[in-house]
């Protein structure tokens, strides 16, 4: 897809957070729009402090002219200057050092830039990696990145909103079940109405956002071989297998459960267009090894698009000119595209 460039404005931007500043965030988003023209990227703005910008283009050796804008202004201004939209809260550039103090502006921008998104002046939001623990210490109520957006979407549609996690790269969609919990606690996680629920949703924006008509759904077992008939666990037979049957009545083409160490060679990734994993490295794990740095992190089920980097904070190379900003790139092309489809759709 190729998008507005050279004042072009017939897109709204994406916006872009911040994440947290003390890790390599400013670092990659400097990165990309130097190299915007390079990968014809789309426009955006980031949520930041401008001082902490200058400071760290600085730092990188970067001459980055910037733009202090609104939202409208953006795209205008992309191709000459990178458009700042400042934050009420000043954050400090202590590039290594992750900062308290600085939770009110990470916090500030993800919630101006969801709400730029909702208000139709944004077409996505990517947001660079956060880390949770400064959060957690400034008394952040949310277990990361992706429930926090879920609960402002929740809260501006009035009804509660189920997000997916899914990792796209190159070559695989990856979605699993279950996330962040301990794996002896994957089992007792796994229900046959969350299965049901994940998919559902997953097979809507692959349809809406991602722009197939009618995706080809892979659902990989829980146990070695997909239980091997109970032989090696009961939940592929019982759990697993009960929401397959019930999706495919529903029209949903889906097949499995599969064994889980088939569904990634070359082959086996050409026979569908999203893999349904039943737990965290089981859907990352090829995900990363396939692509690393052209993997992106995007969360299905919101009222709005939300990419992401494959990657964390990177404290330890903050600042130090070598994050490369590949998987960001990726998150704002495929957030511009996935924002297109679903405009499309809906016109």
């Amino acid at each position: 897809m190729v998008f507005p460039q050279h004042g072009e404005a017939s897109i709204a931007p994406v916006a872009l957070s911040i994440g947290d500043p003390s890790g390599i965030g400013p670092d990659i988003a400097l990165t990309a729009w130097a190299q915007r023209e390079k990968h014809a990227l789309p426009p955006f703005f980031i949520l930041a402090d401008p001082s902490l910008l200058t400071a760290r283009a600085r730092q990188l050796g970067l001459d980055i002219p910037f733009s202090i804008c609104q939202p409208p202004e953006a795209t205008q201004r992309f191709c000459h200057y990178l458009p700042v939209v400042p934050l009420a809260n000043r954050l400090t550039d202590k590039p290594g050092v992750p900062q308290t103090a600085n939770a009110a502006g990470i916090i500030e921008a993800i919630e101006r830039a969801t709400h730029y998104v909702l208000d139709g002046q944004a077409s996505a939001v990517t947001t660079c990696p956060i880390a949770k623990k400064p959060l957690y210490e400034a008394g952040f109520g949310f277990p990361g990145h992706t429930e926090f957006l879920a609960h402002l979407a929740s809260r501006h549609l009035g009804v509660e909103v189920r997000p997916v996690m899914m990792l796209a790269g190159p070559q695989l969609r990856a979605v699993p079940v279950t996330i962040h919990i301990p794996l002896h606690k994957v089992p007792e996680a796994l229900t046959t109405a969350a299965i049901i629920e994940t998919i559902r949703i997953t097979d809507h924006d692959l349809r809406t956002r991602f722009g197939i008509k009618n995706p080809r759904i892979a659902v990989s077992g829980l146990n070695p071989h997909a239980g091997e008939g109970g032989a090696l666990g009961h939940e592929d037979d019982a759990v697993i297998r009960p929401a397959i049957e019930q999706l495919k009545s529903e029209g949903i083409n889906i097949r499995g459960p599969l064994p889980a160490d088939t569904m990634f060679h070359k082959q086996a990734l050409t026979t569908y267009d999203t893999a349904i994993c039943m737990y965290h490295d089981q859907a990352l794990i090829p995900a990363k090894a396939l692509a690393f740095d052209e993997t992106v992190n995007v969360t299905l089920g919101l009222p709005f698009i939300r990419t992401s980097p494959d990657h964390g904070t990177a404290f330890d190379i903050a600042g130090r000119g070598i994050a490369r900003p590949d998987s960001l790139i990726a998150a704002l092309k495929l957030a511009a595209e996935l924002a297109h489809n679903h405009k499309r759709t809906q016109d």
